[in-house]
């Protein structure tokens, strides 16, 4: 039987779940689940947000291979008050190292928040600094190169101090809390592409 689980993946939290050495994995949280259920995809340690966990090798397939183009959006907290022009960019594309290789990105969608997204606070907190200002912005992509929205914001000059994986396709984190885990039905499943 096909089973779906979204999880919300705290900070430091790596994405496998056989230990190594003294850092929390999944495991940590989820091991009530079936030993044939397996991340199908990954967060950075640094990253948090929704992680889709699964034994159907044919939605993982779907998920990872970059043919089958999906909307991710991300909640990106960066240092400072991004310009016009460095959204422009993100929206347009920006060229990014890959492997040692200079990648253009595919084009992503860009909305600038007016106020902080209502997230659970990260534990331990970002470095609070009074005289540089920071920013959320909602960045919406089709491709998953390693730690590309943060290569994309420093090659526009606004690094990432916190980033959330907020949605895959039409399902979200919604009110999940860090370490929350949700099921989900094969048609629930089927809204993570678009």
């Amino acid at each position: 039987m096909m089973q779906y689980y979204i999880f919300y993946k705290p900070f430091q939290v790596l994405t496998q779940f056989s230990p190594e050495g003294d850092k929390k994995t999944l495991s940590d949280f989820l091991s009530q689940l079936s030993k044939d259920i397996y991340p199908a995809g990954r967060l950075d340690y640094d990253s948090e947000g929704l992680l889709v966990l699964t034994n159907d090798k044919s939605l993982t397939h779907r998920l990872l291979e970059p043919k089958f183009a999906h909307r991710r959006t991300y909640y990106v907290q960066v240092e400072g008050m991004p310009d016009v022009k460095a959204i422009q960019q993100l929206r347009q594309g920006v060229m990014i190292n890959v492997n040692g290789k200079m990648h253009k990105t595919v084009p992503a969608a860009v909305t600038v928040f007016s106020e902080p997204p209502l997230l659970p606070e990260r534990n331990p907190p970002i470095r609070f600094r009074k005289e540089i200002p920071t920013t959320w912005i909602a960045l919406t992509i089709t491709e998953g190169k390693n730690r590309q929205v943060r290569k994309m914001t420093a090659a526009v000059g606004y690094p990432t101090l916190r980033l959330v994986r907020y949605s895959i396709g039409k399902i979200t984190i919604g009110d999940m809390q860090p370490g929350g885990c949700k099921e989900l039905s094969s048609e629930e499943a089927l809204l993570l592409f678009n």
